[in-house]
């Protein structure tokens, strides 16, 4: 046995309580650091062979630990722009070189561009539906952006398409003759049409209304002994509402062309329909054309019911921007109205407390972890996000406290070790004496 051996194992054992000291240090340090994720320290021996009776003591080796699978307490926030993560997953950003990491730390705030920025400086990244919807890439960072919710000024969106629901009564009579029917656009109009109006807008956001006639045309026959049929054909017909008539009784004719849309409904003897319900609006006043979809309609013997709703926007400034658990970025105009502005995507890697640890609480992937997967939240196992809270950090403040006083404790123990065998080679170099 070696004096020297044991006061170098005494040293090794103080540098490994130095190590174990130091991770509970950063872990208080960070115990009101959002996202943060705490750090340990684990102990494995160094045996150094031995003899017969000789024991050559070793010492021990420390490798730090992550607990970044571990999910932290969620608090809520008055920010809209605070996010956490309830589940597994990491938000995308980029500091200033552009390199995309990973983070838990969702507490992001407008800069003076009005991207999305949190304490550390990191920009926080997603796809822009610019393009119309988009798609994630789940083997990298391609076509990533970051998230920019400064939405001033005005915006207006011109109707490209419409949805019109409701019921047709069965019961409707048909006209006599085909001048009664609204596509004519005369004066003879019966009152077994029905009348309903509907708002688009047009490409500088003004509200256009249109004018729906819907008017039996046939019904089915059916031979004996069968029931009466019920299976019918109906027209419908379309209108600008500005070129209405008026000062009489009716609104036809309409100016200005007539019709700018008719077409042909058909339903079957349950009342459901047969044909498409595809019926083009074509307004040759604001240049556009609006896509009508009426399959949502019936023909039941009940009173007439409908309810349009197209797409567009009027010409509406931004009130708030609003994040969902999809991870959508919504415009939210003062009308009430939406617009999806990004997708906040998540990444995750096989083993993610294998990442490596960088400034700013954030991680990069590396052979250990894993390659970095990406997709959008609530799919292929990834979390939720959650606007207005924050992840706080899984530190166990008592746990820490406790392991400061071991850490004491070991450090100590182990410096009466050195300082015995410092006592030891005294006494042997005192025998020359």
């Amino acid at each position: 046995m070696s004096i020297f051996g044991s006061m170098k194992t005494a040293v090794s054992g103080m540098n490994a309580q130095a190590n174990r000291l130091s991770t509970v240090a950063d872990n208080i340090a960070n115990v009101n650091t959002s996202g943060y994720k705490a750090v340990s320290t684990s102990f494995s021996s160094l045996v150094l062979p031995s003899s017969g009776g000789n024991y050559n003591s070793g010492g021990v080796q420390t490798s730090v630990r992550q607990a970044v699978s571990d999910q932290g307490d969620i608090s809520y926030t008055t920010s809209t722009t605070d996010l956490a993560i309830s589940g597994d997953g990491f938000f995308i950003v980029q500091g200033a070189d552009g390199t995309p990491v990973l983070t838990r730390a969702g507490d992001f705030q407008k800069d003076d561009e009005g991207n999305l920025v949190n304490s550390a400086g990191f920009q926080l990244m997603g796809y822009s539906y610019d393009s119309g919807s988009p798609a994630v890439v789940v083997n990298g960072f391609d076509g990533l952006v970051p998230v920019n919710v400064n939405q001033d000024g005005l915006t207006a969106i011109a109707s490209t398409s419409g949805v019109f629901k409701g019921n047709l009564d069965s019961n409707a009579k048909i006209p006599v003759a085909p001048a009664t029917l609204p596509s004519a656009n005369a004066a003879t109009t019966t009152t077994d049409t029905k009348k309903v109006s509907m708002v688009a807008y047009d490409r500088l956001g003004n509200k256009v209304m249109y004018d729906f006639y819907f008017t039996k045309q046939s019904v089915a026959a059916a031979p004996p002994p069968a029931p009466p049929a019920t299976a019918a054909t109906w027209e419908v017909a379309m209108f600008r509402n500005a070129n209405a008539a008026v000062g009489g009784t009716t609104s036809f004719p309409y100016s200005v062309g007539g019709a700018v849309g008719t077409g042909t409904l058909t339903f079957d003897s349950n009342g459901k329909m047969t044909s498409s319900g595809a019926v083009n609006i074509t307004d040759g006043v604001t240049g556009q054309t609006i896509a009508m979809n009426f399959s949502g309609l019936t023909q039941l013997g009940a009173d007439f019911s409908g309810t349009g709703t197209p797409n567009g926007q009027a010409a509406t400034p931004v009130k708030d921007v609003t994040i969902d658990g999809d991870g959508i970025v919504y415009a939210k105009y003062e009308d009430g109205s939406t617009k999806p502005l990004y997708r906040i995507p998540l990444a995750n890697v096989a083993s993610p407390d294998k990442l490596t640890l960088m400034s700013g609480n954030v991680y990069s992937a590396n052979g250990q972890s894993g390659v970095t997967v990406t997709g959008f939240p609530q799919t292929n196992g990834l979390g939720t996000i959650k606007s207005g809270a924050l992840e706080g950090s899984n530190v166990d403040l008592a746990g820490e406290l406790t392991e400061m006083i071991e850490s004491q404790r070991s450090y100590t123990a182990n410096s009466k070790v050195f300082q015995t065998g410092s006592d030891i080679m005294d006494v042997l170099v005192n025998l020359k004496r």
